[in-house]
Formats: C-alpha cells, sequence, structure tokens
C-alpha cells in the first residue's frame, strides 16, 4: 500500500479493507478456532522446521553469498505454489516468493539469512570447536527465521485455500543483513510499494515484539578510497604519493572528532586496502566506517562531516579521493496495532518447554563466555516492548527502512541463548540444536495465528495504517540514503566464501541420511566441559 498524501491514502485504505471485507466474515469464535487449527498444522510440520534450520546452519554463508540458502529456501516455496522472482534489485541471491489466494491483504514475510566471519562452530557443543578454523558460522542465528516465515506461511496456506480466504503471502530474504546493504534497495527499487504490512523475524533468547521507536540506531556504511602514485619506498619515497597515509589521516581526524561526538553517535573502521607490500610507496587505499546515529539527520550530519575529513587528507597528501555508500539503515519504527495483535498471540502460545538438556546446555555456555548472570534459557515471556522515550544506543538493522515504508514489527523467537556477546562463535552453538527448532516452532505458531488475524478482521489493518500515518509518520517522513545510482556491493565476502566454501561442502547436512545436524556431526546433546 503506498501512502502519498492523506487523501490518497485514505481512498487505498478504503480499497483495500472494502476488498477484504468483500470475503466471508467470520465470527471471533471461528477465527480462533482456525488460528488454534493452524498452530497445530505448524505443530506438525516441526521435523521440515527443523531439517531447514539445520540445513541453513550448516551452509554458513556471508552476506552476499548466500548461494546455496538461496536456491534451497527458493525450492521449498516453488514446490509449495510460490511463484520466485530471483536476482531482485540486482543482487544474485535476493529473491521475492508470492503466492495468491484472490483479493486481500498482501503480507510480506521477512527474514535475515547471512552469517557471521571466522563464528564457525559445533552445534551443542558448550565451548569454541570450529567445524572448519577461521570459517564462517552462524554465530547471529539467521539460519532459522525463513525456516519460521516457511513453516507458518505454508500453515496458512492450508487454511485459506480450504476456506477460500482472499490474500497474498510475500516471503523474501534480508540478504547481507550484517552489511545493512540490501533492504534499502528493495524499497528504492518500489518492491514494497503494492503491500500492505510486514512481519519479519528475528532470532533471540525470549519471545516479544514491540512497538514504536525501539533501542538502537540507524547507519550509513561508506568506504572511502584514495588514489596516489607509487615508488620505491627506499630508492626514491619523495616521488610517491601514498593513499595510505590519506586513509589513516582520515582515521586519525576522525578519530579527533570523537571527542565531540553526543554519546549517542556510534562510529567503526576498518582499512580495506593497506598497500601491497612496504617497499612500494601505496598507490592505492581504503577505509570503511560505518556512521550511527538514533535519526536520519543525525547520520547524515556524521556522513557530511566525514566527507569533509577526507577531503582535507587527500588534500594533505596530493591524493585523489572517492567514496561509495555500501549499506545504510534507517532507525527503527514499528507498528502498534501489528505488535499488540501479535503479543496476544505470543502469549498463547507461550514459551517452549526446555528439557533439562537445553538448560545444562545454555548455563554450560554462560559459563564459558562470562555471562554475568547463568540462568539457563527463560521460563517467563518478555512483556510487551513499549516505545523508548530516552532515545539508547545500539545496534542497526535495515529494516528500518521497510518500516518507513509500511507498517511493520519485528518478531523475536526464542532460539539462542541470553548473556551472550553477540557477532560471536557462541552465538552459533543453540542454532542446530533443539533450542532453536523448538523456538522457531513456537515462533511460527505466533507468526501463522498473527497472519490469520489480519487476513479476517479488515480492521486491524485499517489500524495499523492509521497508527503508521497519523502517528509514526506525523511528523518524520522517510527519506532514503542511497540514490537511484547507488549500486549494492554484491562483491564482498566473495573472497572470504571462495576461501571456504569447498571445505564447509563436505559438512553440509544430508537430511536423507541423519535425523539431525547433531547426529551427523557426531555430537552428544549437550557436549559440556566436565
Amino acid at each position: 500500500m503506498k501512502t502519498v498524501n492523506t487523501l490518497l491514502t485514505g481512498a487505498l485504505l478504503f480499497c483495500s479493507v472494502a476488498t477484504a471485507t468483500a470475503q466471508k466474515k467470520y465470527s471471533k469464535k471461528q477465527i480462533e478456532k482456525l488460528k488454534t487449527e493452524v498452530a497445530q498444522i505448524v505443530e506438525d510440520h516441526k521435523k521440515q522446521s527443523q531439517v531447514m534450520v539445520d540445513k541453513i546452519f550448516s551452509f554458513a554463508e556471508l552476506g552476499f553469498q548466500e548461494e546455496e540458502s538461496s536456491k534451497y529456501l527458493t525450492g521449498i516455496l516453488e514446490s509449495n505454489g510460490f511463484a520466485i522472482e530471483h536476482s531482485i534489485s540486482g543482487i544474485p541471491t535476493a529473491w521475492f516468493a508470492t503466492w495468491s489466494n484472490g483479493d486481500g491483504p498482501t503480507i510480506a514475510l521477512g527474514s535475515d539469512v547471512d552469517c557471521i566471519p571466522k563464528a564457525s562452530q559445533y552445534p551443542g557443543v558448550a565451548y569454541h570447536k570450529p567445524i572448519v578454523e577461521g570459517a564462517p558460522g552462524h554465530g547471529e542465528g539467521h539460519n532459522s527465521g525463513i525456516p519460521l516465515n516457511i513453516t507458518s506461511a505454508l500453515a496458512v496456506k492450508e487454511i485459506m485455500e480450504r476456506e477460500n480466504i482472499g490474500g497474498t503471502l510475500i516471503l523474501w530474504p534480508g540478504i547481507a543483513e550484517e552489511l545493512v546493504a540490501a533492504k534499502a534497495w528493495y524499497v528504492r527499487d518500489g518492491l514494497f510499494d503494492d503491500i500492505d504490512m510486514c512481519i519479519f523475524t528475528h532470532v533471540g533468547n525470549n519471545f516479544g515484539v514491540s512497538w514504536g521507536p525501539t533501542r538502537g540506531t540507524g547507519l550509513i556504511s561508506v568506504e572511502y578510497l584514495f588514489e596516489g602514485e607509487a615508488a620505491h619506498s627506499a630508492g626514491a619515497p619523495w616521488r610517491g604519493r601514498s593513499a595510505l597515509d590519506a586513509a589513516e589521516l582520515m582515521n586519525i581526524g576522525w578519530n579527533y572528532k570523537r571527542e565531540h561526538l553526543h554519546p549517542l553517535k556510534r562510529s567503526h573502521s576498518i582499512f580495506t586496502d593497506a598497500g601491497d607490500q612496504p617497499n612500494v610507496v601505496p598507490s592505492k587505499a581504503a577505509i570503511w566506517f560505518y556512521f550511527r546515529d538514533i535519526t536520519y539527520e543525525g547520520i547524515m550530519e556524521m556522513y557530511a562531516e566525514a566527507n569533509d575529513i577526507a577531503k582535507g587528507a587527500a588534500l594533505m597528501t596530493g591524493t585523489t579521493m572517492t567514496s561509495r555508500i555500501l549499506g545504510t539503515a534507517w532507525p527503527r519504527h514499528y507498528n502498534k496495532v501489528i505488535a499488540e495483535t501479535m503479543y496476544e498471540n505470543i502469549e498463547k502460545v507461550g514459551l517452549p518447554t526446555w528439557s533439562d538438556a537445553d538448560q545444562t546446555l545454555a548455563k554450560a555456555v554462560q559459563t564459558e563466555v562470562g555471562s554475568e548472570k547463568i540462568e539457563g534459557l527463560p521460563t517467563e515471556l518478555d512483556e510487551i516492548g513499549l516505545p523508548v522515550l530516552e532515545p539508547i544506543s545500539g545496534g542497526s538493522d535495515d529494516i528500518g527502512d521497510i518500516s518507513w515504508k509500511i507498517p511493520t514489527v519485528t518478531m523475536r523467537f526464542p532460539s539462542n541463548i541470553p548473556g551472550l556477546q553477540g557477532h560471536h562463535w557462541s552465538n552459533a552453538i543453540a542454532m542446530a540444536t533443539p533450542i532453536a527448532h523448538k523456538g522457531v516452532t513456537a515462533g511460527a505458531k505466533a507468526e501463522a495465528m498473527t497472519l490469520l488475524d489480519f487476513l479476517l478482521k479488515p480492521e486491524l489493518l485499517e489500524g495499523a495504517w492509521n497508527y503508521f500515518n497519523n502517528e509514526q509518520s506525523k511528523e518524520t517522513k522517510y527519506q532514503p540514503m542511497i540514490s537511484a545510482d547507488d549500486m549494492p556491493p554484491v562483491y564482498l565476502n566473495k573472497d572470504k566464501q571462495d576461501t571456504f566454501r569447498d571445505e564447509l561442502e563436505q559438512y553440509y547436512y544430508d537430511e536423507t541420511k541423519y535425523d539431525s545436524y547433531l547426529e551427523q556431526l557426531g555430537v552428544e546433546y549437550p557436549t559440556v566441559k566436565e
């Protein structure tokens, strides 16, 4: 659903709601019965969910290199009647999968799929044990979200076909989320223009959803490239103009700037090119920055200041400078109506029942990494997340761009262990174990029940858009940080993935031979230090 102005928005809302109300009306009792049934369908398909979770875990693919993961997931969806559009927004591993049952709401289900560098880890083993030393691994848990969405979508599809419920389901992947380098391109290219709402899922260590502004930041990811003149570092250094000097001077300049940044701002950098060898004055060098803030305006202010520092570094060294945007993420704002509806379903589903083995693994991992609390897995639900009144800095997610395009929430489902540091091998330990499998099944139930609510209660969708237009977007209007000319950096991570792909392939999960990935790897669950 595209919003241009108040009158057009109202007209679009009327059309959408009128279409939805043209369907058969269901009583509250009938809807609750269908929701109970769809949750049971999810439960009955938990084996398929487990296989998908384990399979994606075993592929261990970095952002923009999610070739096996995308091929596998789209194959499942295509075999279940979804039409697949490949290579969306010029990203080879990106896709949209669409299934329609006629007129009704169009609901998108998204989740990320990429993993973390150097986070290879045996699942179910409560200490550092890489499957392949130095290789990528799912130290964030992105192997679980799309399997959850597929499970819930197929369950809802079954009900929609039998009951002739109109509507469209669209599944899509957050490609290269760890680089925040895809979702802004999806929005720029109009992929969400005709979608009514989005449910995004992300692995967590409890079960919940929030609405309003959330903690964390948005960001812009920029690489600055300097070019000078090579020379013999000992024979004629005066004839060289060092690009590395320029990159280092930019880094120094920005580090002096840090003293004057507001505490809610964050920035970090790495050198992506530092020259070839010491005896050659580097003719090329590059430094890559993330600039984070809690507002769009603050992000763009940091970006402008960094550009000036980069220009100054080039002037001081007689080099030239260019830059390229590698990713962006708006600060997130989630929809009140969707969140409150979803949280009611989360309460009905509840947390999974954790076994003694699950709790033993969790406490052992917490002990291994020095967590402040050694409490194991949660046994009480989180409360619904309320708007953050006092901004809190922190991480970013490019779901923020979509949350400013259409009504959106992120459901966090309980598939990982509390108290871990994140982006770390320890966060991979639970992600192909019963902990992850149970959490995905619970999350798929809540998502499927929420889908039925919005398919069968048109007033909910109307309320979601009312909040989006009249509260969320009343004063803040979305502006993309990328231009029509900025291209997604699909070359990133290729060398890293290619280095390990052949070796990792030996460990791909074969569900035709093994009941679980733990069984294939010969892991006794749980394996803890004595």
